[in-house]
């Protein structure tokens, strides 16, 4: 590896890293929060808050595959991964939204149950639990969001959609419990119906979540507004006649580029080999593109 293609990628194995150290505080939170919830479902007599409870811990779980996909991620090219590890980090958001399938069948299965199976009312208290837990999780989706958008982070923005998710959860928990509490006797299992309508709201995000993962897994086209500002940084170096073919994808938390560019056929080898070198050198030096590594072709003016 060069050294600036090493340089590149130090830079790629941080935002990797810090991606990383985000999740594992989403990982603690969540920890934190299904013990809050499993002691507020048990003793407040409110399945929807053990089924909240629930998912934190697969979430702890689908957490640590996405945590260890950018372990993976920041990983350097090697001899059998020549285009590095990148790809690491959209599996383990793909990982994520199976998980959240998995999650929304479970949580329904045992909504049903408890829907047709006679319980105590739940515990007026469980929504001043469950506003916090709310609160929590809307802030934290949002950081996380934040955080994404700013690497270009495909997993984190998963992660991000699934503490919505979570909130979502927590929210109609609130609802059926307090209509519950407001309906009186023979209202026990709003709260049951809650969790089963949460389901309907997981299940949906998953749908988005898997879409997005599989769009960075096989390679789908990135928008016309990136395309366009590789091509025009690629025309601004001197010496660059036309562009013939430019492919850019992403891979993992930076984008990799192929790009083809039209010289002037009478110049000698060497002259186009260095305006190969600077259409490489400027596309790098973008960096807020998070270009990692340019294969540039260069083909003579007919």
């Amino acid at each position: 590896m060069t050294t600036k293609l090493a340089r590149e990628h130090a830079a790629t194995q941080r935002r990797a890293y810090d991606s990383a150290r985000l999740v594992l505080r989403g990982i603690a939170l969540n920890l934190v929060l299904a013990v809050v919830k499993f002691a507020g479902g048990i003793f407040g007599h409110t399945y929807a808050l053990i089924a909240d409870g629930a998912e934190s811990l697969l979430d702890i779980l689908s957490s640590s595959l996405v945590w260890a996909g950018f372990r993976v991620a920041a990983r350097p090219p090697d001899a059998d991964h020549p285009y590095g590890h990148g790809k690491a980090e959209p599996l383990a958001a793909l990982a994520v939204a199976v998980f959240v399938f998995a999650m929304a069948g479970w949580i329904g299965w045992h909504a049903v149950h408890e829907i047709i199976t006679p319980h105590q009312a739940p515990a007026w208290w469980t929504l001043l639990l469950l506003a916090g837990v709310i609160i929590t999780k809307i802030l934290f989706s949002r950081r996380m969001g934040a955080a994404g958008e700013e690497v270009g982070s495909t997993a984190l923005g998963i992660e991000a959609l699934h503490h919505w998710s979570d909130a979502m959860t927590s929210a109609a928990a609130f609802v059926g419990i307090s209509i519950a509490l407001w309906g009186g006797k023979g209202w026990e299992t709003a709260d049951d119906w809650a969790a089963l309508f949460a389901c309907v709201v997981i299940s949906f995000n998953g749908v988005g979540m898997m879409s997005k993962a599989l769009g960075d897994v096989m390679d789908t086209a990135l928008p016309a507004s990136f395309d366009n500002e590789v091509r025009a940084l690629a025309l601004a170096v001197p010496g660059v006649a036309e562009l013939d073919k430019v492919r850019i994808r992403k891979s993992g938390l930076s984008h990799l580029v192929d790009i083809q560019v039209r010289v002037d056929g009478s110049l000698t080898v060497r002259a186009g080999h260095d305006i190969a070198h600077a259409v490489k050198d400027a596309l790098l030096a973008s960096a807020p593109h998070q270009i990692s590594d340019v294969t540039v072709h260069v083909e003579p003016m007919k």
